[in-house]
């Protein structure tokens, strides 16, 4: 290295002094062989659709007017007149929807393989906290259109919130911004889905990643691969992280083809007046909708609460039913299947409803 370059490393060490032997450190982390396999790694996937979903958020947000006698003007005005609006849109929409999947995905691949259980239970309470805000994202990213079917299904989701014992109606109130949805509630869902949401998403994801640095991926063996101890880890970088770019783009392929034959559509516009003949929220609340229409408000959303909370407390509950009555690591596969199956089947079942 000459002189003139050792000068110049030297002032940008000054300018920046990064220990880039911590990068070189992290870049070379082993990674299980099982992970390979794309659907081991699901993970990934959420990530780079969640930047997806920033981009195009962004792009979106420079348009759109939270009030709600401009909200689906503005939407409209996006969809139909603006240069690449309907576009960025349609992106925005597709990629919530392949996050949702993805996200349910891997966290039915970490059930399976029983990779909450001692010592990551932390990280499976991140991941289920994670879940939900996704969903939650969902819901007023669905609301923020202000046609009629969001609209009400906001009102049916504030209805919900209502139920819930002890402090229903205190969260009902603070959603809606008042005893009724409003222009406060819209403001509410638009500070929810540009500012809260991404700043407690992006806090999670920290602490997951952190949480997997620290722990380590859980090793799963895969039946009929034998192999030497020194095949069984590759390289971070640039194997792993040269797969997960090649996935990224696949997915940006699928998500604009899917965005050219289906872009996203726009229905009437909000009329509080006019309930409309059938209401339904986005599918992944498919579930939660039957279950209303099969039982009552408050049992619903009681239901919904208790299994809920033995989802996010599982990796304990099962830790404690293994100890006190020897439940074997089989009944948690079983479970899961039921449950997972009921799921689907209230999901469908809603979902193919007139």
């Amino acid at each position: 290295m000459t002189p003139e370059m050792k000068n110049i490393k030297t002032g940008l060490a000054e300018l920046f002094p990064f220990n880039w032997e911590l990068l070189r450190h992290a870049g070379a982390e082993p990674v299980p062989f099982h992970l390979k396999k794309w659907w081991f790694c699901l993970g990934g996937t959420v990530l780079y659709l969640f930047i997806v979903q920033v981009i195009t958020g962004i792009a979106l947000t420079f348009y759109y007017v939270p009030s709600p006698d401009q909200a689906y003007a503005s939407v409209a005005a996006i969809t139909n007149e603006i240069r690449f609006g309907w576009f960025f849109r349609s992106l925005h929409k597709w990629s919530a929807n392949f996050m949702i999947i993805a996200l349910f995905l891997h966290l039915l691949r970490v059930f399976f393989t029983g990779a909450y259980r001692q010592p990551r239970q932390l990280n499976w309470l991140v991941g289920m906290m994670l879940l939900g805000v996704t969903l939650t994202f969902g819901f007023t990213g669905y609301s923020l259109v202000y046609e009629q079917l969001s609209f009400w299904g906001a009102t049916v989701a504030c209805n919900l919130a209502d139920a819930v014992p002890l402090i229903g109606p205190t969260i009902g109130d603070l959603l809606r911004g008042g005893s009724e949805i409003g222009e406060n509630t819209l403001t509410r869902f638009y500070i929810l889905h540009i500012g809260v949401l991404p700043m407690v998403v992006f806090v999670l994801i920290s602490l997951h990643i952190l949480l997997i640095r620290l722990q380590g991926v859980t090793e799963v063996p895969l039946e009929g691969e034998e192999l030497p101890e020194s095949e069984r880890h590759f390289r971070f970088w640039p194997e792993h992280a040269t797969t997960e770019m090649l996935i990224g783009v696949l997915m940006m392929y699928v998500l604009t083809i899917i965005a050219l034959i289906f872009p996203a559509g726009l229905g009437a516009p909000a009329d509080p007046t006019t309930t409309p003949a059938h209401i339904k929220p986005e599918w992944f609340f498919y579930f939660n909708f039957r279950l209303l229409k099969l039982t009552s408000l408050q049992v619903s959303v009681v239901l919904t609460m208790v299994m809920g909370g033995v989802l996010f407390f599982w990796p304990f509950i099962e830790g404690w039913l293994m100890r006190k009555l020897r439940m074997p690591p089989a009944v948690s596969v079983i479970i899961g299947v039921i449950a997972f199956l009921g799921f689907l089947i209230l999901t469908v079942w809603e979902g193919l409803a007139a």
